[in-house]
């Protein structure tokens, strides 16, 4: 045990709401959150708009936005709007409605009208600096006036009747109604709660990059056949798009920097790429990551200690659906935490209704891996996709 304080942080009110057995409760009053991206973001903002005292720890010692851009789909716009931060993301992003897919030389394969999956009055996708997404859920959490603890994190945890027992890095024991882990798909919650499921390699890698575009690249394009196993690209901006490479999982030692190295991987491909490729320099700033996905089977709870978002199912980017799900985690957590109820049967219903549609996110992302990496003659990544995407514009 770390710290001699052990403070209760319940509300004097929420103790006596609870009825005889001790197995029901209004709401939880008090919630740690152990991650500060977008699922521990939202988990935070909604728990705190509920009235819930929230305290979110970081590993990071620096909180704010970091990393390339991102497309989210309109399920996860539609999160941002429930929780008030819809607007600033949407101004600092471009939405849009299509997938443009063509050839590695440019010829026009389909333009897919991408399926509203947060509704007919929302973008049916936009894409942003992440940076940006997670600065606006940084703010709303300080508007909040959430407790925010950075370089902190949970290092051990133990539920006690009806509270957790957490042991924290910076030396304090303190004790919540539940703890939410929000700690990415290298938790280290996850293993301490048990689960045997690891994150996997996919067989693929990611080069991303952030540069200019024409007018004429206002939706995203997909590009298939070429030397690499896909190169796209999503407007996040008037002037912006977020470029990337899909490609082995492992950078080659061939001498090359890392802009060499990603201009020869875009060499081959004709429209919109070589108006890319001319824009990388050695002052652009690259990123390369192997691709790697997690998908928990089991629960994902014991007692009061819940994980969610990516620590329990990450995807491959292919369908740009990441994001949404940890999103939708978030909120929905929120709500069950603060229904009345056995927490044990709460946290399991939420649980059984996230499930399908994370697996089924988790499933399609694969076969469009799959497909990639070896290609079929049936092959139909934009029907995949479009079913998917269908699929998801019902209610999480």
């Amino acid at each position: 045990m770390h710290g001699s304080t052990v403070p209760d942080l319940r509300s004097k009110n929420s103790q006596n709401s609870l009825s005889s057995g001790g197995a029901k409760r209004m709401t939880v009053s008090s919630v740690l959150v152990v991650g500060g991206g977008i699922t521990g973001c939202v988990a935070a903002i909604a728990l705190a708009q509920r009235g819930t005292e929230v305290v979110l720890v970081e590993r990071s010692p620096q909180w704010f936005g970091v990393g390339h851009g991102i497309t989210v789909q309109g399920n996860a716009l539609k999160v941002f709007r429930d929780i008030g931060v819809l607007d600033p993301i949407l101004e600092k992003g471009r939405g849009f409605d299509q997938v443009r897919m063509r050839l590695a030389d440019g010829t026009d394969l389909a333009n897919i009208d991408v399926a509203r999956t947060g509704g007919a009055d929302l973008p049916a996708t936009m894409g942003a600096l992440r940076s940006d997404i997670q600065n606006v859920l940084v703010a709303k959490i300080r508007e909040l006036g959430v407790e925010v603890r950075l370089a902190t994190e949970l290092v051990g945890f133990e539920t006690v009747d009806d509270r957790v027992r957490a042991e924290l890095s910076d030396g304090r024991t303190e004790f919540y109604d539940v703890v939410v882990a929000a700690d990415g798909i290298k938790s280290a919650t996850r293993r301490q709660l048990g689960m045997p499921e690891d994150k996997q390699p996919s067989g693929m890698g990611i080069w991303r990059a952030v540069v200019g575009r024409t007018p004429e690249m206002s939706v995203s394009g997909l590009y298939y056949g070429g030397p690499a196993y896909k190169v796209g690209f999503t407007p996040i901006s008037d002037e912006l798009c977020y470029a990337y490479v899909l490609t082995e999982p492992e950078r080659p030692d061939n001498g090359l920097s890392d802009a060499a190295e990603m201009r020869r991987l875009l060499d081959g491909y004709g429209g919109d790429v070589p108006h890319i490729r001319d824009q990388i320099t050695e002052d652009t700033f690259l990123n390369f990551q192997p691709i790697e996905w997690l998908l928990v089977k089991g629960s994902w709870h014991r007692g009061r200690v819940i994980a969610i978002g990516d620590a329990v199912h990450a995807c491959p980017p292919l369908i740009a659906q990441g994001a949404a799900q940890c999103a939708e985690d978030a909120l929905l957590l929120a709500d069950h935490l603060t229904r009345e109820g056995d927490m044990e049967k709460l946290l399991t219903e939420f649980e059984e209704r996230r499930r399908p549609r994370v697996e089924l996110v988790v499933q399609a992302s694969l076969q469009l891996v799959e497909w990639e990496v070896s290609p079929t003659p049936d092959a139909d990544p934009g029907g995949v996709m479009e079913r998917s995407l269908k699929a998801l514009a019902e209610p999480a």
